[in-house]
């Protein structure tokens, strides 16, 4: 084995660990806050809109906000408004 393939080899394990594995756990984590949305939920969006999930639909929902519904894409969800305060 020659220095430069150890070097490249090493350079793809540390890429791996520091990169691409960081962001592939936290991809799978979105997934599944997405796919456990609920009725009922608090929610707020990634503009800031903060609402109530009132329908669920497969790839988007209803919010509700001062009686104001709008349809959002679930991939626009960012957070659970009530587990964030809590924690």
């Amino acid at each position: 084995m020659n220095p430069e393939f150890i070097f490249f080899a090493l350079i793809f394990v540390v890429m791996y660990f520091f990169m691409i594995r960081p962001q592939v756990k936290k991809q799978k984590r979105e997934n599944k806050f997405r796919a456990e949305l609920k009725k009922g939920d608090q929610i707020i969006t990634i503009g800031g809109i903060h609402g109530k999930i009132i329908d669920v639909k497969e790839s988007s929902v209803i919010l509700e906000n001062y009686d104001v519904k709008m349809k959002v894409e679930k991939s626009a969800i960012a957070m659970n408004a009530v587990s964030d305060k809590l924690s």
